[in-house]
């Protein structure tokens, strides 16, 4: 049994025990907001190559052109043609590119590279022209220089420069070839008359629209 002086000392326990019991909980803090990783970020495309054939297109200087040789990345890489027409290639040095088509100069550095590999496949490519271009002059919404990839009549130029601006005269549009100067009527053509003025143009043929 308890004695009477215990009796107190039980009671203020109980007490205590009570009024904790009734205390609030402390606050937790907040968990952690975790991180959401971001999406990785589109890879951009890679720029397209020119749209030339391999079999028909001449290389010209400052032509850029790409080089891969098949398991060989190191010796691999775009270049641009020198005003010299020449390239320089791991391996192979200095080489003539400017006057041959993408696929014969595919087979110059092939044979080059036997020398020290053994049966090297090699591919070329054009990324840009820059050797072959036309240029447009006067009243077209989009004046300028185009690369002469393929081929192109004056129709089709003016098409490209994004049609004619208000007072543009368009009977009397001329194309300086060297001293040559022709005439073209767009207004015959587009009613097809005299058809013979639609040429093809050539490299550096200036197209001046009054």
């Amino acid at each position: 049994m308890c004695n009477a002086t215990s009796v107190p000392a039980l009671l203020a326990l109980a007490v205590c025990g009570v009024l904790a019991a009734q205390q609030p909980a402390p606050e937790q803090p907040p968990p952690a907001a975790q991180a959401v990783p971001e999406p990785p970020a589109e890879a951009k495309p890679a720029a397209p190559a020119a749209p030339v054939d391999p079999k028909a297109y001449v290389i010209g200087p400052e032509d850029l052109i790409s080089i891969r040789v098949w398991r060989e990345p190191e010796n691999s890489g775009t270049f641009v043609v020198r005003p010299d027409g020449k390239v320089s290639v791991p391996l192979v040095g200095e080489i003539q590119a400017a006057g041959l088509t993408p696929e014969k100069l595919s087979e110059s550095i092939a044979a080059s590279l036997q020398k020290v590999m053994l049966h090297p496949e090699v591919t070329v490519g054009v990324e840009k022209v820059n050797s072959k271009k036309y240029y447009i002059q006067g009243e077209v919404n989009r004046p300028g220089s185009y690369p002469l990839v393929i081929d192109t009549t004056i129709l089709e130029a003016l098409v490209n420069a994004g049609g004619f601006r208000d007072f543009a005269n368009t009977k009397k549009i001329v194309i300086l070839r060297g001293a040559e100067r022709l005439k073209f009527n767009y207004n015959q053509v587009t009613h097809g008359k005299k058809m013979e003025q639609n040429i093809l143009l050539k490299p550096g043929d200036q197209i001046i629209v009054p």
